[in-house]
This record gives C-alpha cells, sequence and structure tokens, in this order.
C-alpha cells in the first residue's frame, strides 16, 4: 500500500491551497485510475466554485473533491515526479496553483523485511489548535491513499488489511470501529475491526463484478463513547481479476446480404459482453471468425472488425442461386484477444444470402400454339411457360407478359399464374373468323423489379404466339332489325306487306335459312318461310288493343341447318295510319235533370277512337222522329267536341227518358251515328239537386251481383248443415267408445247389485250431497208437509246401522256387511220405497260415473249388442235383451 504524507502551516484563513507542495510516497508501479492523494482548497466564505484542472492532464486528473488519480499506468521512475494543480474560481475566473511531487517508496532490504513483517498503520490526523487566537497545525494532515485488495482471494480468513491507530492511544483508552457498507450496513460482516488494537480485516473473498468499490469510515471514542479523533474515509478498491468468460448477447445471430455485393459491403454485427472490468484488459474483448460453411467460392468470403465486432464481406462472388446461406464460428476473448491468458467464448452468425433480379425469365419455346373459336371471349388460348434461377415467389422470380405486337386491336391480353409463374393468353374481344382466321402475336417477358445493373434481357425472353381462330356456325341475324313499314289500317287480307329476310354471316358455309312466325300478338301476318314475305291474313285495325302509339310489333325468326343449327330474330314494326272507319259516340250516355228547364243543362261530348283528321269538331243534332225529341228538347253547340242539351219545354214529368242523339265527326267522308243519351228528370231543389231516393235503374245492381249474393247465401247453409251433421256423428262415435270400454277399466264394475231397482224415470231428482257426506242429511221431520214425493219413504224412527270403523281389519268386512243386511231387513222404510241404502262413505272425488247418464233409446236401432255377450254373467240380462237378434 502507499502512504502520502502533506506538510504545510495554516496561520490565517486565507482562500487558495494551504499547502505549498503536496508530496506522496508511492510504490514502484501506478495504475490506471489509482487514487494518489487528496488536495484541499480552502474555501473561506464558502461560496466559491472551484474547478481543477492539471498540467499534465494525460498522466494525472484531479475530481471535484480534490482526489488525484492516475489517468493511465505507467512505471514511476527513480526521481521524483512533479506536476501543478491549478484552481480556478468558475465565476471570477480567479486562478490559484500548487505542486505536487510524487516520489518512490525505499526499496531497502530491511524496509522490505519491516513491511512483510509488520501491517500499515494509519493515524488520525492531528487537530487543529489554538496559539494566540490563530488557527496552528500541529502536523500535517495525511492522505490515505485506498487499499486495493484483489478478488477472489483464497485467505486465509479473516486476512488483516491495515491498522489504525491514533496517537492518543498513549494517554488514553481507546476503541475503534468501522461503519459503511459492509460493515455495519448491507452486505454486512465483509469487514471488521478489533476494537482495542485498531486492526481492520477482511472476512471473506471479494466479488469485484458485485461490488468494485468499498467506502468505510472509521472512529476513535474512549471508553465512555466520547470521540476523540474525526472520523477518516477508507476506501477499499476490489481489484479485478480475470474470472469471467466473454457471453455473446445471442447464441446465434441472424444476418443478410444481396447476392453480387463488392467487397467490403457491411452485413451485421455481433456484440459479446465481459463482466470484468472494460476498462482493464480482463474486460477488452476481441473477435475472429474461426470457420466458414460452406467454403464456396472462397473460404474467407466475411472477415469481422476485431474490436466491434462488425462482419462486411471480403471477397466477390456472392451468389445465392449457388450457396443461399453462409454460417460462420465468431469467437470473442478477453485479455486483448491474447489467446494463452485471455478467456474465449463463441457463437454462430448465419448469414443468409438474398435474392436480386440477376435472373431474367426465359421461355422454355420459341414459339406457342394455340386456337380460339370465333366470337369466344375470356377463353385462354396458350400457356407460356418460362424459367426464372431467382427466388420462387419474390418480385424478382415473378414474370410480367407483354404484347408487343400483332394485335393492334387489342383482342388478347396475357395474366400470369401467381403459383406456377405461366402466362396465359386469353381472349378479351370477339375475333370473326370471316375477317381474320390467325394471329401471330410476339411476347415478352419481364419481372415485376428492373434488372439488376449490367444484366441484359436475353432473346430467350422473347416469343411467338401463334392463334388459329376456328369457324363456328354463327347465328342470321335481320337486316335492318327492326324495320318500319307504314300501311293504313284496314288492309284485307292476303295483302302482302314487305319481305323480311336475313344474312347468314358465315360466308364459307353453304347454308340455308327458313322463316317463321315468333310473336303476333293479334294474329294478323304470316312470312313465307323461303323468301321471306309477309302476307296479311285479317284486317289490321289501328283501334286494336295490341297497337301501341300507333305501331303493331311483330317478331319473326331466321334459323338456318347448320351444325349446330343457328337461328335469329328480328322484329317487325308497322306503323298504322288510320282511317274514318269509327263512328263517334255520346259522352256520358246517362245523366240527370230538373223537371224545369231551369237551372240545370245537360254537358254532352263526343268519343271517338279514330285520331286527327278522322275526329273532331264534331257536329250535333236531333232526329226528326219521334217528334217528341225535337219538342221537348233542343241541343245546343258549343265548340267542336262540347254540346249541351236542355228542355224545350216549361216542365216535363220526372221520369227515365231515352234521347237520341245524331254525331257527325270531321272524316274525309264523314262518319255519322245515333247515340242515346239516358236522361233521368227528376224533382230538384232550389239549388239544382234532385230529391227523389231512386236512382237510374241502370246504376242498380246488375242480375251477376243479384245471382252472385244468392250464390254465397247457399254455400253458408251448406256449411252450416254440414256442421250440424258433423256434431250428430261426433257425439254418436262418443257413445260407441263409452260402450266399448275394456272391462278392466271400466268404473262401472265397482257397482254392487242388491236387486234393487230405484224409483224408475222419477229418479232423476235426487240429492247428490247424501252420497258425499250422508251424516249431514237433514232429518225428514223438518221438511213440511205436502213437499214428498209419493215413491219417498215414510217417515219412521231412523234404524241404527253399524258404523264402520276409519281403518277395519280386512277380516271384518263380511261381519260389517252381515251385520248391515240384517239391519236393512228390519227396517219398516227400506225400499221398495225409493231410499239411499248406506253402508259407508266412500268420499269425494269418485270415477265413477252418474247412472242417470245412460241412455240407449235415441240409437238403439243402430248398436250391435253382441258384445254384452263378453262382458261376463253380470250383463246376461242385457244380453238376453238387446243381443238377441230380431226376437
Amino acid at each position: 500500500q502507499a502512504s502520502a504524507e502533506a506538510s504545510g502551516e495554516i496561520a490565517l484563513c486565507k482562500t487558495g491551497f494551504p499547502e505549498d507542495v503536496y508530496s506522496a510516497v508511492l510504490p514502484n508501479d501506478v495504475r490506471e485510475g489509482q487514487p494518489l492523494l487528496n488536495v484541499k482548497f480552502s474555501n473561506c466564505n464558502g461560496k466559491r466554485k472551484v474547478q481543477y484542472e492539471s498540467s499534465e492532464p494525460a498522466d494525472f486528473q484531479v475530481d471535484e473533491d480534490g482526489m488525484v488519480y492516475a489517468v493511465r499506468s505507467f512505471p514511476l521512475s527513480s526521481e521524483q515526479a512533479k506536476f501543478l494543480i491549478y484552481a480556478q474560481d468558475r465565476e471570477t475566473q480567479e486562478k490559484w496553483q500548487v505542486a505536487v511531487k510524487l516520489s518512490l517508496k525505499p526499496t531497502l532490504i530491511e524496509e522490505s523485511v519491516k513491511g512483510s513483517q509488520e501491517i500499515e498503520e494509519i493515524l488520525f490526523p492531528r487537530q487543529f489548535a489554538k496559539h494566540n487566537g490563530y488557527l496552528q497545525r500541529q502536523k500535517r494532515d495525511w492522505v490515505i491513499p485506498p487499499i486495493n485488495l484483489p478478488e477472489n482471494s483464497r485467505g486465509p480468513f479473516p486476512q488483516e488489511l491495515v491498522r489504525i491507530r491514533s496517537d492518543r492511544d498513549k494517554n488514553l483508552s481507546l476503541r475503534y470501529s468501522v461503519t459503511g457498507p459492509g460493515a455495519d450496513q448491507p452486505p454486512t460482516g465483509i469487514f471488521i475491526i478489533n476494537p482495542i488494537s485498531g486492526q481492520l480485516s477482511v472476512t471473506k473473498p471479494l466479488d469485484r463484478e458485485l461490488i468494485a468499490r468499498f467506502h468505510l469510515r472509521a472512529h476513535a471514542v474512549d471508553i465512555n463513547g466520547n470521540q476523540v479523533e474525526n472520523p477518516i474515509d477508507i476506501v477499499i478498491n476490489v481489484i479485478d481479476m480475470n474470472d469471467n468468460r466473454p457471453e455473446f448477447l445471442h447464441q446465434v445471430w441472424n444476418g443478410t446480404v444481396p447476392e453480387g455485393s463488392k467487397p467490403g459491403t457491411y452485413v451485421m454485427t455481433v456484440t459479446a459482453i465481459d463482466a470484468d472490468d472494460p476498462n482493464a484488459l480482463n474486460g477488452m474483448l476481441r473477435y475472429r471468425i474461426l470457420s466458414q460453411a460452406p467454403s464456396t467460392p472462397s473460404p474467407n468470403m466475411f472477415t469481422i472488425n476485431n474490436e466491434t465486432g462488425d462482419i462486411i464481406t471480403v471477397a466477390a462472388g456472392l451468389d445465392r442461386e449457388k450457396v443461399q446461406q453462409y454460417t460462420l464460428i465468431i469467437q470473442a476473448t478477453d485479455m486483448e484477444g491474447n489467446p494463452t491468458y485471455g478467456l474465449s467464448n463463441t457463437a454462430t452468425a448465419v448469414i443468409t444470402v438474398t435474392d436480386v433480379n440477376d435472373n431474367p425469365p426465359e421461355f422454355t419455346a420459341m414459339t406457342f400454339y394455340g386456337e380460339v373459336p370465333e366470337n369466344r371471349v375470356d377463353v385462354i388460348v396458350a400457356n407460356l411457360t418460362v424459367t426464372d434461377k431467382d427466388q420462387p415467389h419474390t418480385q424478382a422470380w415473378n414474370a410480367m407478359y407483354r404484347i408487343s405486337g400483332g394485335d393492334p386491336t387489342g383482342r388478347f391480353a396475357i395474366q400470369t399464374d401467381p403459383n406456377s409463374n405461366d402466362g396465359l393468353v386469353t381472349v378479351v374481344k370477339p375475333i370473326d373468323f370471316e375477317t381474320n382466321r390467325m394471329f401471330v402475336l410476339t411476347v415478352a417477358a419481364e419481372n415485376q423489379v428492373p434488372l439488376a445493373k449490367g444484366i441484359q434481357h436475353p432473346p430467350q425472353s422473347t416469343a411467338t404466339v401463334s392463334v388459329t381462330v376456328i369457324d363456328v356456325n354463327e347465328n342470321p341475324y335481320f337486316v335492318p332489325n327492326p324495320k318500319i313499314i307504314r300501311q293504313e289500317e284496314g288492309l284485307h287480307a292476303g295483302t302482302m306487306l314487305t319481305t323480311f329476310t336475313a344474312q347468314d354471316p358465315d360466308r364459307y358455309m353453304q347454308q340455308n335459312i327458313r322463316y317463321t312466325k315468333l310473336s303476333d300478338p293479334a294474329n294478323w301476318l304470316k312470312i313465307d318461310p323461303v323468301n321471306g314475305q309477309i302476307t296479311t291474313i285479317a284486317v289490321l285495325d289501328r283501334e286494336s288493343p295490341n297497337v301501341k302509339n300507333n305501331i303493331y310489333n311483330a317478331t319473326f325468326l331466321a334459323s338456318d341447318n347448320g351444325i349446330p343449327p343457328m337461328s335469329g330474330t328480328g322484329t317487325l314494326q308497322i306503323y298504322l295510319l288510320d282511317i274514318n272507319d269509327n263512328a263517334p259516340q255520346v259522352l256520358p250516355q246517362e245523366a240527370e235533370t230538373c223537371e224545369t228547364p231551369d237551372p240545370n243543362s245537360i254537358n254532352i261530348t263526343a268519343l271517338d277512337y279514330d285520331i286527327d283528321p278522322n275526329a273532331g269538331p264534331f257536329a250535333f243534332d236531333l232526329p226528326l222522329s219521334p217528334v217528341t225529341i225535337k219538342r221537348n228538347w233542343t241541343i245546343t253547340r258549343l265548340n267542336g267536341d262540347f254540346a249541351q242539351l236542355n228542355l224545350k219545354i216549361k216542365f216535363l214529368e220526372a221520369g227515365i227518358y231515352e234521347v237520341p242523339i245524331i254525331i257527325t265527326d270531321s272524316g274525309n267522308p264523314p262518319k255519322s251515328n245515333i247515340s242515346i243519351l239516358r236522361v233521368k228528370v227528376c224533382q230538384c231543389d232550389s239549388n239544382g239537386d234532385c230529391t227523389d231516393v231512386d236512382r237510374i235503374v241502370g246504376a242498380g245492381l246488375g242480375t251477376g251481383a243479384i245471382i252472385a249474393i244468392l250464390l254465397c247465401i247457399i254455400i253458408l247453409l251448406i256449411l252450416v248443415l254440414m256442421f250440424v251433421v258433423w256434431m250428430k256423428r261426433r257425439d254418436k262415435e262418443r257413445q260407441a267408445k263409452q260402450l266399448l270400454i275394456d272391462p278392466e277399466d271400466d268404473v262401472r264394475d265397482n257397482i254392487l247389485k242388491y236387486d234393487e231397482e230405484g224409483g224408475g224415470e222419477e229418479d232423476q231428482d235426487y240429492d247428490l250431497s247424501q252420497l258425499q257426506q250422508p251424516d249431514t242429511v237433514e232429518p225428514d221431520a223438518i221438511k213440511p208437509v205436502g213437499i214428498r214425493r209419493l215413491d219417498e219413504r215414510p217417515i219412521h224412527a231412523e234404524p241404527q246401522y253399524p258404523v264402520r270403523s276409519a281403518a277395519p281389519h280386512p277380516g271384518d268386512i263380511g261381519d260389517f256387511i252381515n251385520e248391515g243386511l240384517k239391519a236393512a231387513d228390519n227396517d219398516p222404510t227400506a225400499p221398495p220405497y225409493d231410499s239411499l241404502l248406506v253402508f259407508d262413505y266412500e268420499g269425494s272425488g269418485s270415477t265413477a260415473g252418474s247412472l242417470s247418464s245412460l241412455n240407449s233409446s235415441s240409437s238403439g236401432g243402430e248398436q250391435d249388442y253382441d258384445y254384452l255377450n263378453d262382458w261376463g254373467p253380470r250383463f246376461k240380462k242385457l244380453a238376453d235383451m238387446y243381443g238377441g237378434g230380431d226376437d
């Protein structure tokens, strides 16, 4: 260890260095980062901000706290080393300086022996003392150099480091202690001190990678715990040992490089770290490539920067089509790559050679052939195949096809199959065999990205496609279509209108065309199947509902005899010219007026199905006969289309009158007609409105409406009758089902027969409450006289019938019945009077039906009672009565 001793005296508080010269005694070798001594600067007001500088910055630097340390490692010569330390005020730029002298530690044999036998002592510095009002140093301050302790020491432990001592221990009994991380703070117990002797020791090996420096503080107190010395700082540096191998951040590194890259192209960077001191040789790494696989075209295609780990190319010839991937084994070694003392580790670098477009697509043939039927579109004509050595399904491999010649009208297109990269020649516009029988296309193939620099398209990137057009049978077509002709209506049957023929586009096929009628809504026309002449077979009528806007449409079919036969349609439009073939009619045909001429008149007009000039203006007049027409009525023309009919006499009896009116149109020659106007003459109020309840008969219900109403009524009656019949049939079926119940399920089987017939038909008005609650039947004595039926039992004292216990033993049931039978025989009120023979109360909710619901008189003649013989002896009497046939 190195110790330093500073000398000087302070008389007054003066800003600046308290010493003129600082001296330090050091061992032979100075290590990088080693603290040398501590220079102190007196800042009396405490407001100055001082910055330290060294006159030898390449060798020595000063921290802000005044600690001087070595910048680099170097051997100290036998002569003293001297340099200056500057302190400069950052605000006022005022500057101070002090000299620092470094000297070698004596190496005499006696010193060496003494040093090997004794532990170095660290003395507490003397305190300041006042003398005549001034501060005076009694002894120079000590600069405690750090204690350097190598990591991973093998002991033995505890290992003594230094002895801390105060020169006051001669007069006082002192106790020494240390504080700080590693002593009394986590991690505790690494450093211990003998409280009596002040011996500082380490208790176990240190690990620089965990803690590189310990900062302890030594204390000296008397036996009463009073501080006798100011604490001193002790710094323990853990010296690094090469105990950690380099570790790569990734065991496998992946990188890419384009094929054809020039030497010096950057590929990737691999990085390793070393837990040892990076500023020492133990943590200084160097990289190198151990192997390359494959070793073609050169075993040294790549190199690595031994300090940064950057991998670059050093040779040309990277070709993805030959070698797609290289695997490099990278080694990192510490101790600056020293193979003897350094520790090493390896990782794998996988370099993928990426594809560039250095191979153009080439056709597998110079000429491709195809054929296509005429008039077909979206048909694949030919399949163009190419080869490309680049990586499949990349832009450098995907082919694009272009038609460079032979298709001026753009009838073809080429699409690329994304899977096979083939070119599909497709027809996009119809081709006519009669116009073009063959196409010779020039096609070029390119990639989606341009070729790499310096590479040209070879002749194999261009090919010829020969497309043959196949003649097919095409549809005949009418010219013109539609064909329009003008004809007057009223043409007689058998009149030839026109010739409507079709043409066959297949000029190189000898085919015949025949004609048929496809659509003729009014059935007015026929067409000659050979020459296409169209003739009328009925009178043409412009007023027909099949004529729209004076035009009649008829459709004809032209068919050839090709294989397969083809056909085409054509439309003939006949524009019909109007003739005066329809007489005008009065409108409206019914009207109302009052019995007197005032205040109403009848306005009429004419309806003519012809059009101008064969329609209006119209002439209106009244006929000469019967004479009552002109005597009672008068007509006045308002304009060319309207007239007014009025009463001529002062009063006309209410009723319905038929007034004939002569109407003449303006045709050439004109056409006249006598139309009947039904006029209802009625009594009117002051407003001229009819007050009669009756209306014109023609406005009532017609015969058809009356017949429809009658039919609805008859259908309703039939439905009601069918519903009634169905209900009766359902009742009969229900009764039959009740008689056909299985004997095992028949609840009537629970009825016991006692040969008591009962009261006959009058036995319909009995009290059912006696069956449910016999104990609550009111006594007969309280009933008023005169309301008792004749067949009711007489009033006597009630016999005492035995009472059945709530839970009788099964063996007592016979005794109970016998006792009840005896009581009934001795009962003077017993039957034949109508009475209820009570043996016991059965309870509510019985599933047995009422005997009063039996009724066989309604359907006895329709039932077959032979099944009564199968019901056992209890129904033998009924079987004899009803199931014995006619007897």
